[in-house]
């Protein structure tokens, strides 16, 4: 991997870990911060609605070069991951994530920039693969550990650690990332002409129904493993370690196929298998076997869908909204990611913490997201070279 790829996926860590983190951890933290586990649940929501919010940051930073905008993220992750740490209260806490969200969006979407440009011709899909690597390593390695810190030390360490992680990433930008040319300027409204296309709305879209449709079971996983699997706490990382690796192999094979087939089908490809991960969660009882197939496969297909998705609003960006394109991508991700928490969280309330139930709030969202790629694929990728391009791939 390139030394400036590697920077970029640092960075990809650190939001990654701090995106999930709080799935691992929210029992510990709710129980300190004295809140149910569906109120804790706005801890992920903050986080995702400063996604939302923060990506308005690229509208004003259009005509900084990709290589500071980066630098900026990263220094508002370690000022939020921070605030998270020493947070006294249920409120600040929010706050603290809220900030750790902001820069989130915008990160990714110009880190795809960035590795779209210095990648070799051919290969762009496996450069913004790889970056986002770093959050699926980060599901794999980072989340587990915060997990297991969490229930021996201190939930609050691991913000503390990913503060740091923010640190080393600003050091690694600085020296290994070259510099690359801003944007086209096209203006501020130049910026989001490509959303006048009805094609990037049905990927956007797409994309908030399906994470919606995740979210809903993911958000709770760690008490849902305990619950319907029969998990003990403590055996909770190393669960989190299965499905973080399911996320990297996802991701990695994910943007292979991209390569060499459709980006909408492959996003549709990853979305049916999620749904019907759903559906065995919600109908299936449960058993330690079962609920770690389970997990394994949704994860797999959360990050399946990653690249495929992240390259079409940037191809739709082309000509001065490129970053937005990307940003967009995370925007839809995150907002999916604080509805899902809430449609979970309603869930467990209706069903009296039946965590079977996150899961059956999820598949009509899931399901939407399936049928929204395929008519995308259908209608804009038909007359393609796709099937020509089609051809075997070795795992």
């Amino acid at each position: 991997m390139k030394k400036s790829l590697l920077a970029l996926a640092c960075g990809a860590f650190a939001y990654g870990a701090a995106e999930f983190v709080m799935m691992g951890i929210l029992p510990q933290a709710a129980r300190d911060m004295h809140v149910s586990i569906p109120t804790a649940g706005n801890f992920i929501s903050a986080y995702a609605i400063g996604v939302c919010v923060g990506t308005l940051m690229l509208i004003f930073g259009r005509k900084m070069g990709p290589k500071k905008l980066i630098l900026i993220f990263m220094v508002i992750a370690l000022a939020g991951d921070l605030f998270s740490s020493f947070a006294p209260n249920a409120t600040l806490l929010v706050i603290g994530r809220f900030i750790s969200g902001l820069p989130h969006g915008a990160f990714f979407g110009t880190s795809a920039l960035v590795a779209k440009t210095l990648a070799e011709p051919g290969k762009e899909a496996k450069a913004v693969s790889l970056t986002i690597t770093g959050q699926t390593v980060a599901n794999m390695l980072g989340v587990p550990a915060g997990t297991f810190i969490a229930e021996h030390l201190s939930w609050r360490l691991a913000f503390l650690i990913l503060a740091g992680v923010a640190a080393l990433t600003v050091l690694l930008v600085a020296v290994w990332v070259p510099r690359v040319e801003p944007v086209k300027d096209a203006g501020i409204l130049g910026q989001f002409k490509f959303l006048t296309k009805p094609g990037p709305w049905l990927v956007l879209i797409a994309v908030f129904t399906g994470n919606t449709g995740i979210f809903s079971w993911w958000s709770y996983v760690s008490p849902w493993l305990q619950k319907v699997g029969g998990y003990s706490s403590g055996t909770v990382p190393l669960l989190m370690m299965l499905a973080g690796f399911a996320m990297v192999v996802g991701g990695l094979v994910g943007g292979h196929l991209t390569d060499h087939w459709r980006s909408a089908g492959t996003a549709g490809l990853g979305q049916c298998l999620s749904v019907i991960g759903l559906v065995l969660v919600f109908f299936v009882p449960g058993n330690k076997l079962d609920t770690a197939i389970f997990t394994f496969i949704i994860a797999f297909a959360l990050f399946f869908i990653s690249t495929p998705q992240q390259l079409l609003l940037a191809e739709a960006g082309k000509g001065g909204g490129e970053l937005i394109g990307g940003a967009a991508v995370q925007v839809a991700f995150n907002f999916g990611n604080a509805v899902g928490s809430a449609v979970g969280g309603g869930m467990l309330n209706m069903s009296h913490m039946n965590y079977h139930f996150t899961a059956l709030g999820g598949i009509p969202f899931a399901l939407t997201a399936t049928i929204l790629l395929a008519v995308y694929s259908l209608r804009y990728e038909t007359d393609t070279d796709a099937y020509e391009r089609l051809q075997p791939i070795d795992v």
